[in-house]
């Protein structure tokens, strides 16, 4: 190595020895930021960064940010290791931040929270961080400012509407021809426009009897453990039966009422006002007594219902000598 080199290179070693204490001092990890821009037009983002040369044992703690002098964090990003030498470190945290006020701004000393072995501190770099955040330039000169214009009232046109009159003109034809053909086939099967309006004439009370008989049956109620609901919606069908058969006030009388007023009745066989007694009364025990009745007793009660039906609805039902039709086996 010739004398200006070996020169060169005794002075640079200089310079690092110098540098070093001042660098780490009593061996604690040094701080340094910057703001990156440093200028920014209002909902602009900058990057607030923080290096730390430290050694690896050592242990930093970097700040975290919130809204405050009209500053909002966007992004704390993750912690970069820019270079590693040995034992030294140099660290680098970026924190992303948007501004909303125009001013110029001291952030202040950047800082860290350190800690090795029984010390805990706080550290700070050296110069402070500034950022300036400007607005829009508005030239009002060269800007004229005009008031709002009133709204404008257009003339009415017959061509904006005439598309939509043929159109609904067409609809009403159409639907008078529909209604001429309807009538007139109406006509000529006997009935009237009007009959198509007339609600349905009610069903006779056997039939919404016996509809109603099998719809409970096929619930299977009782085959569930549910004796009191399928003894009381037994005994109301039965009520609803009578009083809409025989006119009398069922749904309000007791179960002796009902068998008293049944026995009164011209032509109704004994064995019916009898079978109708043990139902009503078999479902009194269920809904007051929370009786729990067998499977034989279950299905009795049923068929007795379901005869007592059949055996008193009105003759021409059945016609001369019908035998009533056997249910369903429950």
């Amino acid at each position: 190595m010739n004398p200006t080199n070996r020169l060169r290179a005794l002075g640079l070693g200089l310079a690092l020895l110098l540098a070093a204490p001042a660098a780490h001092g009593d061996g604690r990890p040094a701080v340094r930021g910057r703001i990156e821009p440093d200028s920014i037009l209002i909902g602009d983002r900058f990057e607030y960064v923080i290096e730390v040369d430290k050694d690896q044992v050592q242990e930093i703690l970097f700040p975290e940010f919130s809204r405050t002098q009209g500053f909002e964090l966007v992004g704390s990003l993750p912690v970069d290791t820019l270079a590693r030498e040995g034992r030294a470190q140099r660290l680098r945290k970026r924190y992303v931040l948007a501004a909303f006020e125009e001013g110029n701004y001291n952030l202040g000393l950047p800082a860290v929270l350190y800690a090795d072995k029984n010390i805990v501190d706080t550290l700070y770099g050296a110069d402070s961080l500034r950022v300036h955040v400007a607005t829009f330039a508005i030239d009002s000169t060269s800007h004229s400012i005009f008031d709002l214009k009133p709204q404008k009232s257009l003339p009415f046109r017959a061509g904006e509407v005439s598309g939509y009159v043929r159109w609904g003109a067409a609809g009403l034809l159409l639907a008078a021809l529909l209604l001429y053909a309807s009538a007139e086939a109406l006509r000529r099967r006997g009935r009237s426009v009007a009959s198509l309006f007339r609600p349905a004439p009610p069903r006779p009370p056997h039939v919404e009897a016996i509809g109603a008989l099998e719809a409970l049956h096929h619930r299977k109620l009782w085959q569930n453990g549910r004796y009191k609901q399928y003894y009381s919606e037994l005994a109301d069908i039965l009520r609803t039966y009578i009083a809409r058969r025989y006119g009398i006030g069922a749904m309000e009388m007791t179960t002796e009422e009902i068998v008293g007023a049944a026995r009164a009745l011209e032509g109704l066989p004994h064995k019916c006002a009898a079978d109708l007694g043990t139902v009503l009364r078999d479902a009194d025990m269920a809904k007051f007594a929370r009786a729990e009745p067998d499977a034989a007793q279950n299905e009795n009660d049923y068929l007795k219902a379901y005869y007592f039906v059949e055996e008193t609805k009105p003759a021409d039902e059945n016609g001369a000598g019908a035998k009533p039709s056997a249910p369903e086996e429950p």
